[in-house]
Parts: structure tokens; C-alpha cells; sequence
């Protein structure tokens, strides 16, 4: 494969990959609560979902979504179902925050996201996410050669999600600096509200 033809794909995935998304929000309420194991886990279900989108992708599958309204409609409409989940769940666990006149040992008591739980996330947010989705229905086979094969496809895939680790690697190692501070109550509701805002207004900006 063209090694300028990689470059611009990574260039092209860079943009994608740093503009404002719900894995960036995801990352900030999964790593200052939970800490940087289930952020990369975090990062490892957003890579797992490029990879299905690339095999989708190369394999044709995908292209149905494209040709019928109604699977996008209802792919879409899944897609905004779970970003809204996530943000009532995070706004449930706002109003759920610890009393700050309880003991410390109550504040222990909070419920982390496991690693498991982390890559789930990572992955449904990115499976379930139109933007993703078409950026590898429309943008990604521009770069395919007709005349290879699906392994330097692939060879895509891996350049977008290294691209996609490096820069939330360097998230996860920020935000975990501040994971002492979310002993603070008050930080823990600001934290889940501001989660909890973005996810729905994400979700509903798709709808």
C-alpha cells in the first residue's frame, strides 16, 4: 500500500479521532472514579469497535445501512437509546453521591466501573455511534486500493487505532493525576452531571 495513501488516512483519522466525541467524556467519567485499568479498557472497546467497523466495512456488510433508511434509521435510533442511558445512569449516580457529613469509610462505599465494564462501554459507544459507522461506510473505502487484498485493509484499521490509543493513552495518564480529588463529594456530582449532560445532548443530537 502507498505510503502517502496512509498518511492521509491518518491524517484524515486524526481529525476524526480528537474532535469532540462521546470517548473523550467517557474516558473523563470512567478514569477519575475508577482509574487508568478500566480507562484503557476504555480505549481497548473503542479499538475493538473500529476493528468490527473495518471488517464490516471491507466486507461489504455495512453497505445494507447505507441502502436501506430504515436499518440506519434503526441503528441510529440504538445509538441514541445508549448514549441517553449512559447519561441518566450518570446523572442517577449524581443524585446518589455520598452525604460529605458521612463518615469516610460511607464514601468507600462507591460503586467503580469495572474492567470488564470499561471495555463494554468502549465498545458499545463506538459500535452503536453513526459517526464512527460512516466514517468507515464512506471515508475509509476511499483508501482501499481496487486491486489489494483485505489485508493492507486492515493495515487502515490499525493506523486509526493507533492513532485512537496514543491520544487517549495521553487522556487517561492526565486524568489520572486527579483521581485523588474525586474523594470530594461535590467534585464526584459535578463530575456525574456533566457526564450525564453530554451523553444525553449527544444522544440527542443524533436523534
Amino acid at each position: 500500500m502507498d505510503i502517502n495513501n496512509i498518511i492521509t488516512f491518518i491524517a484524515v483519522a486524526a481529525l476524526l479521532v480528537i474532535s469532540p466525541s462521546p470517548n473523550g467524556f467517557l474516558l473523563a467519567k470512567t478514569v477519575p472514579l475508577s482509574g487508568q485499568k478500566s480507562g484503557f479498557a476504555n480505549i481497548l472497546g473503542f479499538v475493538a469497535a473500529f476493528y468490527l467497523h473495518g471488517t464490516l466495512s471491507i466486507f461489504g456488510i455495512s453497505v445494507l445501512l447505507v441502502q436501506s433508511a430504515q436499518a440506519f434509521f434503526i441503528f441510529k435510533i440504538l445509538g441514541t437509546a445508549y448514549l441517553i442511558c449512559i447519561g441518566i445512569k450518570a446523572l442517577a449516580s449524581a443524585f446518589k453521591t455520598k452525604n460529605p457529613k458521612l463518615p469516610d469509610s460511607a464514601h468507600k462505599n462507591i460503586k467503580l466501573v469495572s474492567v470488564r465494564t470499561a471495555f463494554s462501554e468502549g465498545f458499545l459507544t463506538n459500535v452503536l455511534n453513526p459517526k464512527v459507522s460512516m466514517f468507515y461506510l464512506a471515508a475509509f473505502p476511499q483508501f482501499i486500493p481496487t486491486n489489494e487484498g483485505t489485508t493492507n485493509a486492515y493495515v487502515l484499521v490499525t493506523a486509526h487505532s493507533i492513532v485512537n490509543f496514543l491520544w487517549f493513552s495521553t487522556m487517561v495518564f492526565m486524568l489520572s493525576r486527579i483521581k485523588n480529588t474525586t474523594d470530594n463529594t461535590q467534585f464526584k456530582k459535578w463530575l456525574n452531571s456533566i457526564t450525564a449532560v453530554v451523553f444525553i445532548g449527544f444522544g440527542s443530537k443524533l436523534a
